[in-house]
């Protein structure tokens, strides 16, 4: 019988290794706690109600987009409208929130990409990202489809693809493990073709050497999961401060239970105490 496991701290966004199955380490303060190695265990996660600031350890009654206080949400930018909607970038208008940190986040190598996560859907992501970015939407398979030098490019040519793709997931049918099987190679290049036009005008506008066609194999992801939820039912920390159940697997940010879903990156800063009970 192992020992039971008590530890206390504030939840972070999980880090992942992308091995296979995908490896998951939930971070609790300066605790670290192999996902993989509890499956079948009964977990808690309990909330003690005290949230801070994951930039400024500012204490807060509410988190703002994954972690952040009100004053830095409307004062940073990597909460600023443009990383939702990234073709509304404007660091090249020079009203950028931190400079700085557009130059290494933003003026940087980005990847348009095609995933299957519920369905054919396509994203971005900054290069240095792949293929964290795909398994944090709990992607089964990804394929880049171009490379482009700056975020805001990215976001144009995404909108180009948007008329033809989704570019959102359905988390559901996700965490059902539901998402059909795809060609990921024949689609990338049927849109590559329809969006053509697009890609020249923006070539022409831009510079032919900030767009690049990726030749990349496709990525193929599997995940640490013994039972997939038929209906999906979630913990809301907020409401109920305790999550308990048998951790049956983990997918995308999430914690599947055998009493419901809990989404870890949503409370990124909540201070918690996560409890594994021995088997």
């Amino acid at each position: 019988m192992s020992e039971p496991i008590e530890i206390t701290g504030r939840l972070a966004k999980m880090p992942v290794e992308p091995e296979s199955p995908v490896g998951y380490t939930l971070t609790v303060g300066d605790h670290r706690l192999v996902l993989n190695e509890q499956l079948g265990k009964t977990i808690e996660i309990e909330f003690s109600g005290e949230i801070r600031c994951i930039h400024c350890d500012r204490k807060t009654n509410k988190s703002f987009s994954q972690g952040y206080c009100y004053p830095c949400f409307k004062r940073l930018a990597a909460c600023d409208s443009c990383i939702m909607s990234p073709e509304k970038c404007h660091y090249h208008l020079g009203t950028c929130r931190e400079p700085e940190w557009g130059e290494t986040h933003c003026m940087t190598g980005h990847v348009v990409y095609l995933a299957n996560s519920s369905g054919l859907k396509v994203g971005i992501t900054r290069a240095s990202q792949v293929p964290t970015r795909w398994i944090d939407q709990g992607a089964v398979a990804a394929v880049p489809m171009l490379r482009v030098a700056t975020r805001y490019l990215a976001g144009l040519v995404e909108v180009a693809c948007k008329q033809h793709v989704a570019d959102r997931t359905n988390w559901r049918t996700m965490l059902r493990g539901e998402a059909p099987e795809l060609d990921l190679l024949a689609e990338r290049d049927r849109l590559l073709e329809r969006i053509a036009p697009e890609l020249e005008q923006l070539a022409a506008e831009h510079g032919r050497d900030t767009i690049e066609v990726a030749g990349d194999p496709v990525w193929s992801l599997d995940y640490p999961v013994d039972i997939w939820p038929v209906k999906i039912k979630t913990h809301n920390l907020d409401k109920q401060p305790l999550a308990s159940g048998v951790l049956q697997g983990v997918k995308g940010q999430y914690l599947i239970l055998d009493t419901g879903v809990i989404n870890i990156r949503k409370y990124t800063g909540y201070k918690v105490s996560v409890r594994v009970m021995s088997e």
